[in-house]
């Protein structure tokens, strides 16, 4: 197994990606912390891990003792804290117009802030075990989409925080951080999204092969995979790193000129 003895903190877990990452380290033998907002979902999750593999932890982020309170938990309960990723995060629809300062905070501190927080709480425990820290970005960090604004800002940052970490934390605590960037993935969320914005039941089997040339999009088990690695010692001395999850090239891709039939693309990270 990839991950055997590994104790790993999930951000986000009770859904989505982060849900998947979660269920691919047991299944590598690692025990994890997962976390979210929503306790009924968390208690599903933590049952199909079984109860000595996990443990769950519901609070928000934006707590003041949030990073503190999910480190004391994984230490307390499995004796040690070997990684994290840093993968929950606000997805919400803005653009230059609709972007007020109380809601590019809330998602700065969310998407942005509590990840650098977690990590400089967990930073005593991994150092002790040469950890590594795992950050869940997304594509849009390099520019965003229209409607997207805020979520793509606070992900350029996280990028920046990680390529910075990468090199300094790696060098003076033996802590390697890395970073994912997700394209399109078909969490729960975001097959629910799509309906709000009124498309139909079915709308992921249907898409232009522009942002589908699969004839689909990414399933989070696939995001779990690549995650894997990067948890693992298998990765080696590699930090500093940002690796893109998408099926084509997304910087200098050319868009189609009537893009007015194609639906507007979230990530859950």
């Amino acid at each position: 197994m990839r991950l055997q003895n590994k104790i790993i903190i999930i951000t986000g877990s009770t859904t989505g990606i982060g849900m998947a990452i979660a269920k691919r380290c047991v299944e590598e033998g690692a025990k994890v912390v997962v976390h979210g907002l929503e306790e009924e979902w968390g208690n599903e999750v933590i049952a199909t891990l079984g109860k000595g593999n996990a443990v769950l932890h519901i609070q928000n982020l934006d707590e003041e003792n949030a990073p503190e309170s999910l480190v004391k938990l994984a230490v307390q309960t499995f004796g040690k804290l070997d990684a994290v990723v840093n993968n929950a995060a606000i997805v919400a629809s803005s653009n230059l117009h609709t972007t007020d300062k109380k809601f590019l905070q809330r998602l700065l501190n969310v998407n942005t802030i509590a990840p650098f927080l977690l990590i400089k709480s967990a930073l005593p425990h991994l150092t002790k075990q040469h950890g590594t820290v795992l950050n869940v970005g997304s594509v849009n960090a390099y520019s965003g989409e229209p409607n997207l604004f805020a979520y793509s800002v606070s992900k350029g940052a996280l990028m920046a925080m990680t390529r910075n970490l990468g090199d300094t934390l790696h060098r003076e605590n033996g802590v390697r951080v890395n970073q994912i960037n997700p394209g399109w993935v078909l969490t729960e969320t975001e097959m629910v999204r799509k309906k709000e914005h009124g498309l139909a039941e079915d709308w992921y089997k249907h898409l232009p092969s522009v942002y589908a040339p699969a004839g689909r999009i990414l399933w989070p088990k696939e995001i779990a995979a690549a995650a894997v690695y990067w948890l693992a010692d298998e990765s080696g001395p590699v930090s500093g790193q940002v690796v893109d999850l998408e099926q084509y090239p997304f910087i200098g891709r050319n868009p189609p000129k009537d893009t007015s039939t194609i639906p507007k693309k979230e990530t859950d990270a």
